[in-house]
């Protein structure tokens, strides 16, 4: 929820008249940080850091040491380790605070901290005020008491987390199962400490970050004054909506330290501006006051999900008043809609507004490692890149933290739907009732902060904890060590944490939004991660080594997870390495695949060998990667969508980069699209061709997210190398409303006469208004196998524009600028025999320069 900074005057009836308006003074910005004192091992081993230097919050005091040069850049080359030692330290940050006079007379003067990461002690001019331990809470005080007039000295310290919570794990027989090991050895192996900490769980690395356990202050804080009573939430919640109105309830939250009356007036704006207010009067009692006001919306314009409606947004600003004078403000920004979880017979998906729809997106994980310095154009950049490839859900990874209001805020807009997970990882988690007990605080604390907005269709308990529990070999071997009674009270901690405290989070704080208890799961109905029920993660292909082809063996209900790596491009490739020679097997990139713990590249040449031909140099390697990953997901997501209904959605992994790294991520960490996430623009479109050749035949299948009947015509014709047509089948076709359909199985021999597999192919298209508006190319050979003629591409520049022309089929054209980053507005596309195609190349390099840069690749011969 937002908050007024200044909020206006607030007076209480039979209260003293000096009740003024909340003000607050913001203590971001400079701070210094020194390693505590106490710290005696590490001020000796750092001496440099033993003395106040420099420091900004919200931040980390990694950002601060990498600011001041004192450390490398752990995101260059082979840094990361000269930066370990910070995690593994015990640090101090402190802040000087000029207090007034007048300020001393406000009733209460309270410290805020957005986030604190993560066991942290605040103390005001030496006075112990508060000691926190979870980093995704908001932690308020009240320092009045420890306050004076003139300079006051605010010092945070921070324990280690590692250091913090390591004797504990290495006194336990069987410590509980984590997520990542350290390749730094200040864990050993099987010893994690990430299970027992409320912290984003990747600061202990992933398969795509590195290992930085993060330090500091790293959301807002404030110095809040107040008199008498203030607004600490309002949750606006839709009781009924149908055509002729919306009935809502505005539910406040009000904080007094006496007894008296007061009036709430509500405001809510129409999106057209149209305002109408409610004034009601209460009297309130020393503590925490629950009120609430109805409100009714008449002809409410509904929020839709992109591609299915507009996305308007209401407003509801409430003011705390007495005798004329407003003391509080708060505001939200909210939608209406209403959102089903689909449950019968194993299906799994949503309904909004009564509407079924096809889930096409991706999985976010967290935008950088260090999340104070992502501004909000970097998360508006990575939403516009999914909406413009027709993407309609994001889920947001439990494996992060919950992200900024401003991310939220643009989904709305944008119409993306958004799955939330809670920020549980893939570690078991400890059984203990006050580990949920801080954990049920912060799940009520996100699940309020998160409700207004719609685009938040659905909170999920976490990522793979459950389905791990249940299937992953070293969970089960962890379950025989410890015996049947410690399995049960383990197994009982997590049903009551997933099954009770997260979901009661949701029903009374987020009413009528789906809760799912984690993801893979079935909401305890039956196994978790299996085709027949529920939502599924799929690793067989790449973490298991399966071939591509594995996508098309079965309908999952809902896949939720599945993936496929690439090097990122030449241009983020060279800002994290450098200049010189570079190989699979060089330190730097292996230092920056994480899959695998470093090997991962093995992964990447396997398929390579599996599917595509030999590359010529490095340059090259990275575009058949990049190539193979948008091949092996272009498969998967139109299986997915030709599956519908039993298939109701597809979200593959991942979205976007936490760094520079080869990963699975369709956007790199610098914002460039990789050949995947082009191809998921065709492969997401409202209406696509599918066809999959498999044992001697091709299969053709229509999809249509539309919510109406479309009449169209499909088409597949066939060729030799040389352009010959060999055979041709079609129809005219009434596509279903938000369906898929068969519409064709055709034997090679009826297709293709008797042309040799490796020498010919066919052209799919869906023709609508007498446009292609979706096309595939169906090959009966592995691309390695293909015998391509040479493309014969020429490049025609115009300024920015860039028309580019093949004699023969060109599959899979890439326009490769090298070190320079370039955005293409296409890439990646097939180009049939004498076909042109003009591309737009947005740079900050002149167009003379992209055409000195410009090699375009294929996956025919090279010259």
């Amino acid at each position: 929820m937002k908050r007024a900074l200044l909020a206006l005057p607030l007076l209480f009836a039979g209260l003293p008249a000096w009740a003024d308006p909340r003000e607050t003074l913001s203590l971001d910005g400079a701070w210094e940080v020194r390693i505590d004192p106490a710290d005696t091992p590490a001020a000796k081993a750092h001496p440099g850091e033993a003395s106040w230097f420099a420091a900004r919050v919200p931040g980390s005091v990694q950002q601060d040491l990498i600011a001041l040069g004192r450390v490398p850049d752990p995101f260059k080359g082979i840094n990361q380790a000269p930066i370990q030692w910070a995690g593994l330290t015990n640090w101090q940050f402190r802040k000087v605070i000029d207090v007034t006079p007048a300020m001393l007379k406000r009733d209460h003067l309270e410290l805020v901290f957005d986030g604190l990461d993560t066991f942290a002690k605040v103390s005001l001019n030496g006075k112990l005020l508060l000691t926190a331990d979870n980093a995704h809470r908001r932690w308020r005080v009240d320092a009045k008491s420890a306050l004076h007039a003139g300079r006051n000295e605010l010092v945070v310290s921070f324990a280690s987390p590692i250091r913090t919570l390591q004797p504990r794990v290495l006194a336990e027989a069987n410590p509980l199962p984590g997520e990542y090991e350290s390749e730094f050895g200040d864990e050993p192996k099987g010893k994690q400490t990430s299970p027992y900490i409320r912290k984003p769980k990747y600061h202990w690395s992933w398969d795509w970050g590195p290992r930085l356990i993060n330090i500091g202050l790293w959301r807002p804080v404030r110095l809040e004054a107040w008199d008498a009573a203030r607004i600490d939430g309002l949750r606006v919640e839709q009781e009924a909506i149908n055509a002729a109105e919306a009935r809502l309830v505005a539910r406040y939250r009000i904080v007094a330290d006496r007894a008296g009356k007061f009036t709430l007036n509500t405001m809510l704006t129409a999106p057209g501006g149209k305002k109408q207010s409610v004034k009601r009067s209460f009297t309130v009692a020393a503590g925490i006051n629950e009120l609430s006001l109805p409100l009714t919306v008449a002809k409410p314009r509904r929020w839709w999900p992109v591609g299915y409606g507009d996305q308007p947004l209401y407003s509801v600003a409430g003011s705390l008043v007495d005798g004329g004078e407003t003391s509080d403000r708060i505001t939200q920004t909210l939608g209406l809609r209403t959102v089903d979880l689909i449950r019968k017979d194993g299906s799994f998906g949503f309904k909004v507004n009564g509407v079924p729809i096809f889930a096409k997106g991706a999985n976010l994980i967290p935008f950088d490692n260090f999340p104070s310095r992502v501004p909000r154009a970097q998360m508006e950049h990575i939403l516009q890149s999914a909406r413009d490839v027709h993407m309609n859900m994001i889920r947001v990874w439990g494996g992060g933290y919950y992200l900024d209001d401003a991310f939220y805020e643009i989904a709305d807009k944008m119409g993306l739907m958004i799955w939330q997970d809670f920020m549980f990882g893939g570690a078991v988690t400890p059984p203990d009732a006050a580990f949920r007990d801080n954990v049920r605080i912060e799940a009520e604390e996100q699940v309020e902060r998160l409700q207004p907005h719609p685009s938040v269709i659905a909170w999920s308990g976490g990522n793979e904890i459950l389905a791990g529990w249940e299937n992953w070999s070293d969970r089960k071997a962890f379950k025989k060590r410890v015996g049947a009674d410690e399995q049960e009270r383990i197994g009982v901690g997590m049903a009551v944490l997933f099954d009770r405290v997260l979901r009661n989070a949701v029903l009374t704080r987020s009413p009528g939004t789906p809760y799912w208890n984690n993801s893979p799961a079935t909401d305890y109905e039956a196994p978790a991660d299996t085709d027949k029920d529920g939502d599924r993660h799929f690793w067989d292909v790449w973490s298991g080594s399966k071939p591509v082809e594995r996508y098309l063996d079965s309908c999952p209900r809902f896949m939720s997870e599945y993936g496929f790596q690439a090097m990122p491009d030449m241009s983020t490739v060279r800002g994290f390495a450098g200049d010189g020679p570079l190989t699979l097997e060089s330190p730097v990139l292996k230092a920056h695949q994480k899959f695998l713990a470093g090997e991962g590249n093995s992964r990447l040449k396997l398929y390579l060998d599996q599917r595509l031909r030999a590359p010529k140099d490095f340059a090259d390697t990275v575009y058949l990667t990049q190539v193979n990953q948008a091949q092996a997901i272009d498969m998967a997501a139109r299986h997915h969508r030709a599956c519908r209904p039993t298939t109701l959605g597809s979200l593959y992994w991942q979205l976007n980069d936490t760094w520079p790294a080869i990963s699975w991520a369709s956007v790199d960490y610098s914002g460039q699209w990789k050949l995947l996430h082009y191809a998921a623009r065709r492969f997401f479109a409202p209406q696509a061709i599918v066809t999959e050749h498999r044992d001697g035949a091709t299969r053709v299948a229509l999809v249509s997210d539309a919510t109406q009947p479309i009449q169209a015509q499909w088409r597949i014709r066939a060729f030799d190398m040389a352009g010959k047509p060999l055979g041709e089948r079609g129809a005219e076709v009434t596509l279903n409303p938000l369906g898929a359909q068969e519409a064709a199985k055709i034997a090679d021999a009826d297709l293709f006469g008797a042309a040799p597999a490796n020498a010919s192919y066919a052209v799919a298209e869906l023709i609508i208004g007498g446009r292609s508006i979706s096309r595939t190319i169906v090959e009966r050979a592995l691309p390695k196998d293909m015998a391509y003629f040479a493309p014969g591409l020429s490049a025609r520049w115009d300024g920015n524009r860039v028309t580019i022309t093949a004699s023969a089929l060109a599959r899979a054209v890439m326009l490769d600028f090298g070190s320079i980053a370039a955005q293409p507005s296409d890439d990646g596309f097939d180009l049939l025999p004498g076909e042109s195609v003009t591309i737009t190349v947005a740079s900050q390099a002149d167009p003379q320069a992209l055409q000195r840069a410009l090699t375009l690749r294929t996956l025919g011969p090279q010259s």
